[in-house]
């Protein structure tokens, strides 16, 4: 199993890139950023682990923004969208930016969906929160098709462009590997209908043991797990590795670029512990 790092990037904290080269240096396997376009000042939607939104959903630096940084100043390590809201973003503007930098990193994109919780977010955006599976299943397509095709085209309800020429394509083939997010019996028919993998939250173990097995029944065996926002806590780190996770992304608190790095150091001696 392999540990990485999680982190809501902020202006005022570590910048990107010490973050990303600290990361690597320090001989984690991947820097996972999430992503929060705005969010609203009049919001109903329940923060889905419970209680006040934390402040650092309020200062999200722009995921590809950040990972195009970080794939400048390094050579090893994955560059993860935890999670991309697609619902909210162009596909074919999408799928151009990821293949940038796939192409900068040399093949080290990694792409992470979902829908979204936010509902007064998504619906700035356009988005009827009624659609936004369905409209999430046409965008993932349709990005799949502009990486793998020359002409690219594609037809669907909420998706609908003609034969176009869309460059660079990625560098890993047939594409950089997707992994959906969320909690729900329509993430798990997600995942199967695209051959993706899945991005969990740190869900307790037995609800993750649940959803696993689910989605292994529904896809005929394995399929990639990785996770967004593991505690650092070495016996849930046991039992994830015990459910078939191949990555655990550690949560960074958004904090000071020293203090980052100081975080830093403590969990990469903790995993060699563990891995040792």
């Amino acid at each position: 199993m392999k540990f990485g790092i999680s982190t809501f990037p902020n202006e005022d904290t570590i910048d990107p890139v010490s973050l990303a080269r600290a990361v690597e240096e320090r001989g984690f396997a991947a820097l996972a950023v999430a992503e929060h376009t705005h969010i609203p000042a009049s919001r109903e939607s329940a923060y889905p682990l419970g209680g006040e939104l934390p402040k650092i959903y309020y200062r999200t630096l722009d995921p590809f923004v950040t990972l195009a940084a970080a794939a400048a100043v390094t050579s090893e390590i994955e560059l993860i969208t935890g999670i991309a809201l697609l619902i909210q973003r162009d596909p074919i503007i999408t799928a151009k930016e990821a293949a940038s930098i796939d192409v900068i990193s040399g093949g080290r994109f990694v792409f992470g969906v979902g829908a979204g919780w936010n509902i007064e977010e998504l619906r700035h955006h356009g988005t009827d929160p009624k659609t936004r599976g369905a409209l999430l299943d046409e965008r993932i397509e349709a990005i799949k098709v502009l990486w793998t095709q020359e002409p690219a085209e594609y037809h669907g309800r909420f998706v609908d462009f003609d034969a176009s020429y869309q460059r660079p394509k990625p560098v890993r083939k047939p594409h950089p590997p997707i992994l959906i997010g969320g909690d729900s019996d329509a993430t798990v028919r997600r995942i199967i209908r695209h051959g993706a993998g899945w991005i969990a939250n740190p869900l307790p173990i037995d609800h993750l043991s649940r959803r696993i097995e689910q989605i292994r029944e529904g896809a005929g065996g394995d399929v990639p797990l990785c996770q967004f926002g593991t505690p650092v806590k070495p016996e849930y780190w046991q039992a994830a590795e015990e459910l078939g996770f191949g990555q655990l992304n550690l949560l960074l608190p958004t904090k000071s670029r020293d203090v980052s790095l100081r975080l830093l150091d403590d969990y990469a001696e903790q995993v060699a512990r563990y891995v040792g």
